[in-house]
């Protein structure tokens, strides 16, 4: 079924020279982007005077005054506890790079639909002037009293590490770098599905990851928690090693906790035997690598549009295969995971989102198929309504265990 489109366009324009976008007539992403795609919708009514003296003065007044004197009433009071902040700065949108603030909204506001649709939860674009870490940092801890959490969104690395870090040690309340934690918990999900289909453990597993940045250091340092056996990090100048003396502070991190191998060189001299390819670069791997990796093998071949390993390519040497792409078997969407991860989050108003709770959404949302395994079905779909239930769920839980949830 098509989209409906509410917010029709206002004018006859048709073409570049009407100010319109040149192809809005007959391109159907520019009719459903016309106007955005989202509004802010009251959830009471403003009829009458009395309404109004409710809703606004005198009766705001009321509300806010005890809240002044208990300020955790803002939660009960207020929509603080439903709505994050999903905030970029528009350095590393999709594949199209730093495009800036304002070309960045269209994606800032696809987040926030999906939180809504997903998850139940309220979302708020915001797209900042600023690529300085320290003034996306000080802007955030300014405007976080107006949200339950912040999600932070296509940032570039290695700042959002740093951007990142810095406001867990400054704010209490969840933050979380999608493309770090969301891609990592959906492919960890995955992956057990995967090896439970190949009568393996992550225990008995090595796996390769292509790409060192935002995806690929979360990926492995989750890995590392779920228990695999060995996991090694390439850039594109290979394996990310000790021995190296041009890594980066973080990637100089990632060699303190993979590759028990002592791997180095290339990537593709990395994949011999491996059991496990993780694509987060983009990049095309040679199929005559692929060919050396182990028998019953799991390729995860996950930048968009091009997969480093094409899915014909991968077939032809693994047991399961998964990509990012919505028209193969097995997408890796962070669609599966936040929406659920930050629900369960603010239901119990979590000061944090820890590891163990991401750890608990990727068991959770690998339970979600564990009776219906196959190859082409080692993590559900988008559209499956189990997901965010069994997501909000596992991490609500989680949080009460780890004490780090306020309810």
């Amino acid at each position: 079924m098509a989209a409906e489109i509410v917010n029709p366009r206002s004018d006859s324009n048709t073409g570049a020279g009407s100010g319109g976008a040149p192809d809005e007539y007959f391109d159907p992403a520019f009719a459903l982007h016309r106007g955005g795609k989202m509004a802010i919708q009251a959830t009471v009514p403003v009829r009458d005077r009395d309404d109004l003296s409710l809703a606004y003065t005198p009766g705001v007044a009321k509300v806010c005054s005890a809240i002044a004197d208990q300020p955790d009433l803002v939660h009960d009071y207020t929509w603080k506890s439903q709505v994050v902040a999903v905030v970029t700065d528009g350095t590393a949108v999709l594949g199209l790079g730093d495009i800036g603030p304002e070309a960045s909204l269209p994606v800032m506001e696809g987040k926030a639909i999906l939180f809504k649709q997903f998850g139940g939860v309220d979302a708020v674009p915001i797209a900042l002037g600023t690529t300085d870490a320290d003034e996306i940092v000080e802007t955030v801890v300014r405007m976080a009293p107006s949200f339950g959490g912040i999600n932070l969104e296509d940032i570039s690395a290695p700042r959002c590490f740093e951007i990142e870090r810095k406001l867990k040690e400054r704010l209490d309340i969840p933050v979380f770098h999608d493309d770090q934690h969301g891609t990592a918990v959906v492919t960890l999900a995955a992956l057990r599905n995967a090896a439970k289909l190949t009568d393996r453990s992550l225990g008995q597993l090595r796996a390769v990851i292509s790409g060192a940045g935002a995806a690929g250091v979360a990926i492995a340092k989750i890995l590392v928690e779920a228990g695999i056996g060995d996991v090694a990090v390439c850039d594109r100048k290979g394996v990310v090693s000790a021995d190296r003396d041009d890594l980066t502070d973080v990637k100089r991190d990632v060699t303190g906790f993979t590759n028990k191998a002592e791997l180095t060189g290339s990537l593709e001299s990395a994949l011999e035997g491996a059991d496990v390819f993780i694509g987060v670069s983009g990049g095309t791997v040679p199929e005559s690598a692929v060919a050396t990796m182990a028998k019953n093998s799991m390729i995860f071949a996950m930048a968009n549009p091009n997969p480093e390993i094409h899915p014909d390519v991968a077939h032809k040497y693994a047991a399961v295969v998964a990509t990012g792409r919505s028209d193969y078997p097995n997408q890796i969407n962070n669609v599966l995971a936040f929406p659920g991860i930050f629900a369960g989050a603010l239901q119990v108003r979590a000061s944090q989102i820890s590891e163990g709770m991401k750890l608990a959404a990727a068991e959770a949302l690998a339970a979600v198929v564990a009776d219906e395994l196959s190859a082409d079905c080692v993590i559900p779909s988008p559209f499956d309504e189990r997901v965010a239930p069994a997501v909000t769920a596992a991490v609500a839980a989680a949080a009460r265990a780890e004490g780090v949830a306020r309810r």
